[in-house]
């Protein structure tokens, strides 16, 4: 249906991006797009923009600790502020997106005491075996890649042509190429907004050697955020330092899973019950209101991590921690840096159930765990013994 005889692709042109949507549609994405790579050679390309964009924003100190978002090549430019760097072959990039809302109670809904937070694309599973309602775990990278793979596999029959997939791994902003590739706008909160899907989109790419052609128009979606600052006002840790512009550094998503030690005093009571990644500013988007939801086999919720009980995750040894997690997004944070996030949960939760757990774990012999836990004790006991009770 997708392929035909092998033929040298001179460029993307309007049929040619129809039949990649339904190619895209065909494996298992919900929208698909192609963006042009043109060199940064003018001060007003919008390649030119995005890169200078990208550089000070990591000169800036945003990307925090995340070193492979600033490696350079030998002349000291940012891989990912250029594609053609890594691959001068490189003329487009298909950017392909999933939805992965699920019908769910959101992060900012009352939840029952005691309770974390897990982010909604890490809650992934398959089906293991039919009637039953066990799900294994799944990570949205491989998920997506496999897709993706499929896709570049029809490309290849079709065309003759160099290609490479990539799904958060690539040396290029993921973001920006989405925008030019008409998948949806880049909000407020630095998410890409799709109109109809909203925000709840993972990303993958198909970095190709097909030029794109005139035809296709270069036009940056319309910015429909308006004046609605909803996501900037609801950040705890005021990531969101500007419309679009965030320091990853403060941001919840990048303390509970990137950032490595200790995490820094004035931050931990913004965290609240967060103890892996953040959904915060995309619960509160009007666009995510009426989002549909999905039923994509393989990112499918798995139950017991909505809303998880913090006794439930501190219990966990490396065996369960392994069972629950290995595949999953949790995997990479590991054992003790979710120990020390679900510590600190615990610590803003005011719960005085949890003072033994955190006693046992103030003498641990990890002194990140041990100072964290010490702090949750502080923490609780600031909030039992205010006047009007906990006020999380």
């Amino acid at each position: 249906m997708f392929a035909g005889p092998p033929q040298s692709a001179e460029a993307w042109t309007s049929d040619l991006k129809l039949w990649l949507s339904e190619l895209a549609a065909h494996s298992g994405f919900d929208t698909a797009g192609v963006a042009a790579v043109v060199s940064a050679d003018t001060e007003t390309s919008q390649q030119t923009i995005d890169a200078n964009r990208f550089a000070a924003w990591v000169e800036a100190g945003r990307a925090g600790e995340m070193d492979y978002l600033k490696r350079r090549n030998e002349q000291g430019v940012l891989l990912r502020s250029d594609v053609q760097i890594a691959m001068p072959w490189a003329r487009s990039v298909i950017v392909c997106a999933l939805n992965y809302n699920v019908a769910a109670p959101l992060s900012i809904d009352q939840s029952e005491p005691g309770t974390g937070w897990i982010a909604r694309y890490a809650w992934s599973g398959r089906t293991a075996l039919p009637d039953t309602d066990d799900l294994i775990p799944t990570d949205y990278h491989d998920e997506l890649l496999s897709r993706l793979k499929k896709i570049e596999s029809h490309l290849h029959e079709r065309f003759a042509c160099q290609s490479r997939c990539y799904v958060d791994t690539g040396p290029l902003v993921e973001r920006a190429a989405a925008a030019k590739a008409g998948i949806g706008w880049i909000g407020k909160n630095t998410c890409v907004l799709d109109q109809k899907l909203g925000s709840w989109l993972l990303l993958g790419v198909i970095v190709t050697s097909i030029p794109v052609s005139s035809e296709l128009a270069f036009e940056l979606p319309a910015d429909r955020c308006g004046s609605c600052t909803r996501c900037i006002d609801a950040c705890p840790t005021n990531a969101l330092v500007a419309p679009r512009e965030m320091d990853a550094s403060r941001c919840i998503a990048y303390l509970t899973i990137e950032k490595k030690g200790v995490i820094a005093e004035e931050l931990r009571e913004p965290m609240g019950r967060q103890v892996f990644g953040c959904d915060i500013c995309q619960d509160v988007c009007p666009w995510n209101r009426r989002a549909p939801t999905s039923q994509n086999e393989g990112m499918l919720a798995r139950k017991q991590l909505i809303n998880p009980p913090l006794t439930w995750l501190a219990e966990m040894n490396s065996a369960t921690f392994k069972q629950w997690f290995k595949g999953s997004p949790l995997e990479r944070t590991r054992m003790k840096r979710l120990h020390r996030n679900v510590a600190i949960a615990m610590g803003n939760s005011g719960e005085t159930q949890f003072i033994p757990q955190l006693q046992q774990w103030s003498t641990a012999e990890d002194p990140v765990l041990a100072e964290s836990s010490q702090w949750a004790l502080a923490r609780i006991h600031t909030l039992t013994t205010a006047p009007n009770g906990p006020q999380i």
